[in-house]
């Protein structure tokens, strides 16, 4: 996530391991939900942009989360993590990547809606990251304490799997410490997402079987 203002492989087939390609094949083919949320980004980003142009109005304030608008507009909470930084289309494409990424591989594991319940608990998460550690006055939007959400998740199911922990890990670590070394970036929110995403992960852990 960003604040406003500043401008701002998983071993699952071989000997005595499920092959991900067969069981469930039609069932749960494809990733429409991620799909879905990557359209749902790309298009608010358009009428942001639109409404910059057209109109007085910026729907990153009126979407945006800041702790202090928590109780007077309840859905900032959520509406947060679907708007991303102007003009620069950067904040979005990186998000939008990431977001494919890791969509293509836990959307088929957990099916359609359990994967929308792990990305909107995350987004949710952010905002509690926000509320609890930011300033009550500062504006945050953006997808990323979502997809955080995913990389808590993700951890989750490869010590389940019995997968190397190593890559994801990094990643992790990388990413936290950009936002914590780079300023206009709301780490609050990468921390809630990461831990919402883990604690929703372990809960959806029973019944799992690896297909990723």
């Amino acid at each position: 996530m960003n604040q406003i203002p500043p401008e701002q492989p998983l071993e699952t087939s071989g000997p005595g391991r499920h092959d991900p390609g067969r069981r469930g094949r039609g069932r749960r083919s494809g990733w429409p939900v991620t799909w879905v949320l990557i359209g749902v980004c790309v298009l608010m980003w358009g009428l942001q942009w639109a409404t910059r142009v057209l109109t007085p109005y910026d729907l990153s304030t009126i979407l945006g989360y800041a702790p202090a608008l928590t109780q007077a507009q309840p859905w900032r909470v959520l509406t947060s993590g679907f708007v991303h930084a102007m003009p620069s289309p950067v904040h979005l494409l990186l998000n939008m990547y990431t977001l494919y990424l890791f969509g293509r591989m836990l959307e088929p594991l957990l099916g359609a809606w359990r994967f929308t319940v792990l990305f909107l608990a995350s987004v949710l998460g952010g905002s509690a990251g926000v509320f609890l550690w930011g300033d009550p006055w500062v504006l945050v939007i953006g997808a990323s304490g979502g997809i955080f959400g995913l990389f808590g998740a993700m951890f989750v199911f490869m010590r389940h799997f019995r997968n190397s922990v190593v890559p994801i890990t990094v990643l992790i670590a990388i990413n936290l410490a950009f936002g914590f070394l780079v300023g206009g970036i709301a780490w609050q929110a990468h921390l809630g997402g990461l831990a919402t995403g883990a604690v929703v992960g372990l809960l959806m852990v029973p019944g799992l079987r690896p297909r990723l």
